[in-house]
């Protein structure tokens, strides 16, 4: 696929999802089916204190786990949120780094920015900002910050390996990225690979585990762990995208079973 095409057509999407048009658009709607943002949050590792702790509206509903509950933050801590969309991911990091502390969410959808600087503003948020920025060009100085936080968001990006570059240009030395992101056990059909669908839902343009972990080694990065892995329902994937995709594409219920099965939710942490 295009990568000029794949960016704008996840920009349309997640601008209508800002907009409250499609998908999980915050509290009490419908998303993937019968499930809630609430509830979709609950299932890949958020808690209730946690949902409550944030602006209505600040969650979508839209991660495959939890950055916020494994990032190593202190007091001061100047964090990044890649794609932070209506910042949910920024406000419970905001609450770790204190009023001393700094949190930057960017994101390239500018109704998510608009979203989200909304957000901050009624509820008294002094320590986060939402930047308009691609994550593969970050508007952000090089060597500014402690610790990078990414939920279901990388694999979106075209560019996976500028991606992770600019996490380390824009990371302090010693500074830290926790990654929450999907992966593969094994090569999707084409059929899917091909469909922009299933690339907005996140599967798509997930890579092989295997590949995304050299991408991180090759870029440079220290300590890398890996942190937790577990199978990753499509039901709980952006907008149910990637679900209606596999369902409609004509394999058995073998075969869909076997897709499903090659989705991996992972979570990451390393140093620069």
């Amino acid at each position: 696929m295009d990568k000029k095409k794949i960016k704008e057509a996840v920009k349309k999407n997640y601008a209508e999802v800002a907009k409250g048009n499609t998908g999980c658009c915050g509290s009490g709607s419908s998303c993937c089916g019968s499930s809630t943002a609430e509830t979709i949050s609950k299932n890949i590792g958020y808690s209730e204190k946690e949902m409550k702790s944030v602006p209505e509206g600040a969650n979508l509903g839209l991660g495959c786990g939890n950055p916020t509950a494994l990032a190593e933050l202190k007091k001061g801590d100047t964090v990044l949120d890649l794609g932070s969309g209506a910042g949910f991911d920024s406000f419970l990091v905001a609450q770790k780094a204190g009023k001393e502390g700094r949190v930057i969410g960017v994101d390239m959808t500018p109704e998510m920015i608009k979203k989200a600087r909304a957000n901050a503003e009624k509820s008294g948020y002094k320590n986060v900002e939402f930047r308009l920025g691609e994550i593969e060009n970050l508007p952000v100085e090089d060597n500014s910050i402690d610790a990078v936080i990414s939920n279901c968001v990388i694999n979106l990006s075209p560019d996976k390996p500028k991606v992770f570059k600019e996490i380390l240009r824009v990371l302090k030395k010693g500074g830290r990225f926790f990654i929450s992101d999907i992966v593969l056990l094994k090569k999707l059909p084409e059929k899917i690979r091909e469909d922009v669908s299933a690339y907005i839902g996140c599967i798509s343009g997930a890579l092989l585990k295997e590949e995304y972990m050299n991408i991180i080694k090759k870029t440079g990065f220290r300590d890398i762990k890996i942190l937790d892995e577990k199978i990753f329902p499509v039901s709980l994937m952006a907008n149910d995208l990637a679900g209606e995709t596999i369902r409609k594409t004509g394999f058995s219920k073998k075969e869909i079973e076997a897709i499903e099965n090659s989705i991996l939710s992972i979570k990451i942490k390393g140093r620069k």
